[in-house]
């Protein structure tokens, strides 16, 4: 079973406020678009990787050596766009199976991608996902809330996001048709009826989107370094 990477980094990462692109923010000592890379260069399943970024001349800079291991596409305004940039470098005969990835997380641990390609391998697809621990309500538009929603079945996707290559085309084609644009890529399958599998998420799988979140990140790579065990 063969298996390639798509990593999306190509966002400009406004909420960060860091004056630059947040995949060539530092945690840790390297970007995170280094990062997010090296996880997935690094594993042994995996073949072709495609990554779209904003400015692909940039990124090979920031990457280094690691560019050699990658493919760099341009991506476009939109996430779904810059995913629909990558599938086109990946040829059909080069994957069965095709993860997604955003560059944004790049703690994400070699069990979970395990995880992921196998669920999908058996699935046709799969999504990481983590239990919600807060309350959470619906809010009306003037601020009233409206209804306390049940949490035992929602879940907080996270990626890489698995698909049996086919299935994942075909659900890109249709929505492209269509002129639809979802939050993740599971979604456009799930609107023609395809069915996805959850497997457990991480808490270490953060996105970083903010500050916060960079500081977070940095105590978790602090906690790694001193032998504390990570997925």
């Amino acid at each position: 079973m063969t298996v390639a990477a798509v990593i999306v980094a190509a966002g400009r990462g406004v909420r960060m406020g860091a004056g630059r692109p947040k995949a060539f923010v530092r945690v840790g000592g390297e970007t995170i678009l280094e990062r997010s890379v090296r996880a997935f260069a690094s594993h042994p399943r995996i073949g072709r990787i495609v990554v779209a970024v904003a400015d692909p001349p940039e990124a090979a800079h920031a990457l280094g050596r690691l560019a050699a291991r990658v493919v760099l596409v341009r991506g476009g305004d939109e996430r779904q766009e810059s995913v629909q940039a990558a599938l086109g470098a990946i040829r059909e005969d080069e994957a069965d199976i095709v993860l997604v990835h955003d560059a944004a997380r790049p703690l994400v641990g070699r069990d979970l991608v395990d995880a992921v390609i196998e669920a999908a391998g058996t699935g046709g697809a799969a999504v990481p996902a983590t239990a919600i621990t807060s309350t959470v309500k619906r809010v009306a538009e003037d601020g009233r809330v409206e209804e306390t929603v049940p949490r035992d079945r929602l879940r907080l996707a996270q990626t890489p996001q698995g698909f049996q290559a086919p299935i994942l085309r075909r659900a890109y084609a249709v929505a492209a048709r269509d002129g639809y644009v979802g939050t993740d890529d599971a979604v456009l399958l799930e609107r023609t009826g395809g069915r996805v599998r959850v497997v457990e998420g991480s808490e270490e799988n953060i996105k970083i989107t903010t500050p916060v979140d960079l500081l977070l990140a940095e105590a978790i790579l602090e906690r790694r370094g001193r032998g504390g065990k990570h997925g």
